[in-house]
């Protein structure tokens, strides 16, 4: 999954670390629980524009071998996006499948090489490549299918003085009650709290995505947060000791994907 609304959201994460640390932590913590580990591996490409439609073509094909997976219970989940917010040179395309263990995402990996899907034409015009592999212990989803949904990503680096469990305190003092309500109500269908599982990049990154089926589910999402805001209009400070927002970055696309 490739990765706006940085101002608020960072103010709404500082609200959540700042109602963690006003009231009672175990009350705080009871709300939301980690869950077992999820997996999800995202092929990157950057890929010229006269050969977009040769992506969906691969996208349709590749489903074939995840619809396989998901029925035997080796996936979860999978997806393709297409990049909406365009950077030089950036990726403009993705793959993705989730499992609940290292290995079911691998060995869905291990197919795709085997029939050939990962050496297709359509890749092969890609200018740039790469691969991520992350995990998860705070996610949700509806099951089923979406098509031309929108994916909302959010990168982000904590200090090198952020406690060990700040992405944990963030997920439960106030990202994922947020999130399972907009879930609960149809804004969204599927988010996940990320971090790398192996590391490509230097730890101390986190990645927040959500997925909304309609781009009224954004501006919804946009409504929530902002609301959020209002009801609680400060707290900048405690968020600021624990993030470096010089690195962060977000990440927009249209999505198609499947959740079992």
């Amino acid at each position: 999954m490739i990765g706006k609304q940085s101002g608020a959201f960072r103010a709404l994460c500082a609200l959540a670390i700042a109602g963690v640390w006003a009231s009672p932590v175990s009350a705080q913590m009871a709300e939301v629980k980690e869950k077992p580990r999820m997996y999800t591996y995202v092929s990157n490409w950057t890929v010229p524009r006269a050969h977009w439609t040769e992506m969906e073509k691969q996208a349709a094909a590749n489903a074939k071998i995840f619809d396989k997976a998901v029925a035997s219970g080796g996936l979860v989940g999978y997806g393709d996006d297409e990049n909406l917010v365009h950077q030089a040179d950036g990726d403009t395309h993705d793959t993705f499948w989730t499992a609940m263990s290292m290995a079911g995402v691998l060995n869905v990996l291990d197919e795709l090489h085997k029939t050939g899907a990962s050496t297709a034409s359509a890749l092969n015009n890609a200018t740039k490549h790469s691969d991520a592999l992350y995990v998860s212990r705070f996610y949700n989803w509806k099951s089923g299918s979406m098509k031309g949904a929108y994916t909302h990503g959010a990168s982000y680096k904590l200090k090198a003085e952020a406690p060990d469990d700040a992405v944990e305190t963030l997920s439960k003092g106030f990202v994922v009650p947020l999130l399972e309500k907009l879930l609960a109500d149809g804004t969204i269908q599927e988010y996940e709290i990320d971090v790398e599982a192996i590391h490509t990049e230097a730890p101390g990154k986190f990645w927040i995505y959500w997925i909304a089926p309609t781009a009224e589910g954004v501006d919804k999402v946009n409504a929530a947060l902002a609301d959020a805001l209002k009801a609680q209009p400060f707290a900048g400070p405690a968020l600021d000791s624990m993030v470096d927002y010089t690195p962060h970055r977000d990440f927009l696309a249209r999505t198609n994907a499947t959740y079992k």
